[in-house]
């Protein structure tokens, strides 16, 4: 069950975030000033094949893998980034977001299962 971390860290300048996690998702939204939604990014399955799906205003959805970072050859680790992972099981995950986000805030489940809904596959950047 999707969880609040209440402690999510403001960037100044950037706009108001909240953040919510368990042991398959981690759900961060990105607030409007004035209500509404920003943006969003959605990731999920972090044990066997990590992967994101971003939507924001200004650029629409877009499905990705999440490079964890880790170095094979014996040197630091980087820091995790997106990578092309247009496969996108929405219907898998429409379930199983909506049982795990039964106790988040309604605004936020319904926006977020709207756009997992709404998602067309790589190259789409609808503003839906």
């Amino acid at each position: 069950m999707l969880k609040e971390l209440k402690e999510t860290r403001q960037v100044p300048g950037e706009p108001p975030r909240r953040w919510f996690c368990d042991d398959y998702f981690e759900l961060i939204v990105w607030l409007e000033p004035g209500g509404g939604f920003q943006g969003f990014q959605l990731c999920y399955d972090p044990e066997k094949k990590p992967r994101a799906l971003t939507w924001s205003v200004k650029y629409g959805a877009r499905h990705s893998g999440i490079d964890d970072g880790e170095n094979t050859f014996g040197g630091a680790k980087g820091s995790p980034v997106l990578t092309e992972d247009g496969l996108f099981d929405a219907p898998a995950i429409e379930r199983r977001f909506a049982r795990e986000a039964a106790g988040l805030p309604a605004d936020i489940r319904d926006f977020v299962l709207e756009k997992i809904r709404a998602y067309q596959g790589p190259g789409e950047r609808k503003k839906k």
